[in-house]
């Protein structure tokens, strides 16, 4: 099996329990545990992610640095196999942190199992469409990435 599946089927595999935990079993101390935990949630994923991007880091970075992206490059850029994968392992790194994220915020509103699980579904599969979900639906939690700690200037 080369990089690339390992990379693919490890990130795909791994999120699972995660979600599964987050949907059905958002109170549990197993659950608080585990993606309460970014060591143990998100860490991994950047490693498998960070596995693949070493080797096409410089083309990424000339790609994206050297020219305003248009449409057309970017699709030249994701036109192998290993940047579709990469762009996948994004995809997971940053849908699994929006879900934790809004996890929290339905622990911390105390929202019912039956508002959570249907919002950190659709986190996980149209994550900006969750990510603005779980936002209204927790609009009365106040976090520390929500509200800034000092005066903007």
């Amino acid at each position: 099996m080369d990089l690339v599946s390992i990379t693919f089927w490890f990130s795909s595999s791994f999120i699972f329990p995660m979600w599964v935990l987050m949907w059905f079993l958002p109170k549990h101390d197993i659950t608080r545990k585990i993606v309460g935990n970014l060591k143990i949630c998100i860490f991994p994923l950047i490693a498998s992610y960070s596995i693949l991007l070493l080797p096409n880091m410089g083309k990424v970075l000339i790609t994206l640095a050297s020219d305003m992206p248009t449409p057309e490059i970017v699709v030249e850029l994701f036109s192998t196999e290993q940047m579709i994968i990469l762009a996948w392992l994004h995809f997971l790194v940053m849908d699994t942190f929006i879900g934790r994220y809004i996890w929290m915020r339905m622990l911390a509103a105390g929202r019912p199992i039956q508002i959570s699980a249907p919002v950190l579904i659709t986190c996980m599969m149209l994550g900006p469409i969750g990510l603005l979900a779980g936002v209204i639906a927790t609009l009365d939690v106040e976090d520390d990435i929500s509200v800034p700690t000092r005066p903007i200037e």
